[in-house]
């Protein structure tokens, strides 16, 4: 049971990190699209989900391509600040980020559009400005779905496997998180091990899935 602490711990960092990171730009993204009537939506919308069908290998693959050490992004980040993502537990948050965006994207766009434009044109002519309309009406009003959005990305980046395998590795100690750790326990043929391990995953993810559904039930009662 000790051997799994640190990839639970780690997982439940990676996540939690990436989730944050994938909330605050879904949302953004979101509430743009949503509110938007630009005739390039559609593409943007799809761009966003992207993550959603590509293979994990092919998003690991494009990880590489722009943070990598000798990637577009990476170079530049290497040379100004000495900072590589390339087998560390922040490569894995960033991996974890993008897989887990389109959950929270799509939810809180579909909440956004949920809600009443009268509401919103009412506190308005009160006087709001755009930011209190938001604030005070927007997302209240939305904010059931996006916390439901939130779980789904929190279990999503708890699983990530492939594009963290390819950009943060399988270092013990370091970058091996819990679905990683898994697959570490059945190349060695530890079923014990990997069936705690599992067991584990499972039960944080139905947990997860459990309350998100109850989010979005008490949404649509609402």
């Amino acid at each position: 049971m000790a051997t799994a602490w640190f990839p639970l711990w780690l997982t439940l960092k990676v996540a939690l990190l990436a989730t944050l990171g994938s909330g605050v730009v879904g949302i953004l993204l979101a509430l743009l699209i949503a509110r938007s009537r630009l005739w390039l939506r559609d593409g943007l919308d799809g761009v966003i989900m992207l993550p959603m069908v590509l293979p994990p290998t092919v998003l690991g693959y494009y990880l590489i391509v722009v943070v990598g050490r000798n990637g577009m992004l990476g170079r530049w980040l290497y040379e100004r600040f000495g900072v590589s993502l390339i087998f560390t537990w922040q490569g894995a948050v960033l991996a974890a980020s993008i897989v887990s965006l389109p959950l929270i994207y799509k939810a809180a766009r579909a909440a956004f559009e949920e809600v009443d434009p009268s509401l919103e044109n009412a506190a308005r002519l009160l006087g709001s400005g755009e930011a209190a309309v938001f604030l005070r009406v927007t997302l209240p009003l939305a904010l059931r779905g996006i916390g439901a959005g939130l779980m789904l990305s929190f279990a999503r980046a708890m699983g990530e496997f492939g594009a963290t395998l390819m950009i943060a590795g399988n270092l013990p100690g370091r970058t091996q998180t819990l679905s990683i750790a898994i697959y570490d326990a059945v190349q060695a043929g530890d079923d014990h091990r990997a069936g705690l391990l599992s067991l584990l995953m499972s039960a944080v993810c139905i947990t997860l899935l459990f309350l998100s559904g109850r989010l979005l039930r008490a949404r649509h009662r609402a």
